[in-house]
């Protein structure tokens, strides 16, 4: 815990730094400004911190505004961080190899920058409340003709805890309902680090009703609230754990789910367990959007979550780089399909840029198989 607070605090004070030598040409001139901006950045640099502590001691009156404040900060600045980089790797370029100067250099550019990372940042409020239905269309040849179809919803990332509770929860338990679903699955992360602020959360989930029932697997999250704990939570709340387990839930219908490594060490391409397999239509539910290694045959379409496809823009090309496959639906070359979800709801800063949060609605019906 020690070396992950002082890597973060390293980490997040760098981040501050830059942002306050990008903001600095608007300080420049006022007696007192720069000297609170920098008291400002220090205790917003150290208020992650801070709120986990308190929350860790039975605190959550206190620690869930400060929350907000702390979270909706980290927002602004990752966006500020991005764009103030952006301009100093120009400034750099400028004096290494004689790139041409921006006409709008100094404060002018310090402003306008300010204002449109306040714009997006404001949208980006606004977006992550803004609950997007996928809605995918597959047909199978292992239905057969005549078969009514499928419908499956998948909640994924959800991180319900300090920031996300009822009032997060109940619109989105409406719109599950209002999508008559015949099977629930949830890819992972459906809670977050702390556990104490789900009283009442749980019968929320006992008002959806599939027919062939609701199922869930555990994300790295679950693990860092505490897995036993988590597992007891989702099972109050009527989801059927899958740890490394497969279920036939009709005679064309089966269902894969594997633990996610979460702190065991495992690869995240971990071959499936062997016998792990299924007849008719198969879905694996893996957290991360990752094909397991070897699997090539054993299932028809996996569903995961996991990289909120970045969350906040420009973050997604980083993302990218671990997880390519972390957008939407995409064909695996051993054959099968893999559908990345966005998340339901978000980690961190209460904000999402350019990755709106998703319920997925598959429809899947006889035809032929892609």
């Amino acid at each position: 815990m020690l070396l992950f607070a002082i890597i973060f605090l390293s980490i997040y004070a760098g981040m501050h730094a830059l942002v306050f030598w990008g903001i600095s040409p608007l300080l420049k001139g006022h007696q007192a400004l720069p000297f609170l901006t920098l008291v400002w950045m220090v205790v917003m640099t150290l208020l992650p911190i801070a709120i986990r502590l308190l929350d860790h001691h039975g605190l959550p009156t206190i620690a869930r505004p400060l929350s907000w404040i702390g979270y909706t900060w980290m927002g602004f600045l990752w966006l500020a961080f991005a764009a103030y980089s952006l301009q100093g790797l120009v400034h750099l370029l400028r004096k290494v190899i004689g790139f041409p100067a921006h006409p709008l250099h100094g404060p002018v550019a310090a402003g306008a920058i300010l204002l449109l990372v306040t714009a997006v940042g404001l949208y980006g409020l606004y977006e992550a409340h803004n609950l997007q239905t996928e809605q995918v269309h597959l047909t199978s040849g292992k239905l057969p003709i005549g078969h009514p179809g499928i419908r499956i919803v998948q909640i994924s990332d959800l991180h319900l805890g300090l920031i996300h509770q009822q009032e997060t929860l109940a619109p989105i338990i409406s719109r599950i309902r209002q999508l008559h679903p015949d099977l629930v699955v949830a890819t992972g992360d459906i809670v977050d680090a702390e556990l104490s602020h789900l009283d009442g959360l749980a019968e929320l989930w006992q008002g959806i009703d599939a027919p062939l029932g609701m199922y869930a697997i555990t994300g790295n999250h679950e693990y860092y609230a505490g897995l036993e704990q988590a597992v007891d939570f989702l099972q109050r709340s009527g989801f059927t754990l899958l740890r490394g387990e497969a279920l036939q839930l009709t005679p064309f219908l089966t269902l894969l789910g594997v633990d996610d490594p979460g702190r065991s060490g495992i690869s995240e391409d971990a071959p499936l367990p062997q016998g792990l397999r299924g007849d008719g239509f198969t879905v694996l539910l893996k957290h991360r959007p990752i094909p397991p290694r070897d699997a090539a045959g054993r299932f028809d379409l996996q569903l995961s979550g996991h990289a909120h496809r970045g969350q906040i823009f420009p973050f997604n090309l980083l993302t990218r780089l671990r997880y390519p496959l972390q957008d939407g639906l995409s064909p695996l070359s051993g054959g099968g399909q893999i559908y990345a979800s966005r998340g339901t709801g978000t980690w961190g800063p209460p904000m999402r840029v350019l990755s709106p949060p998703e319920l997925t609605l598959f429809e899947i019906t006889p035809g032929e198989s892609p």
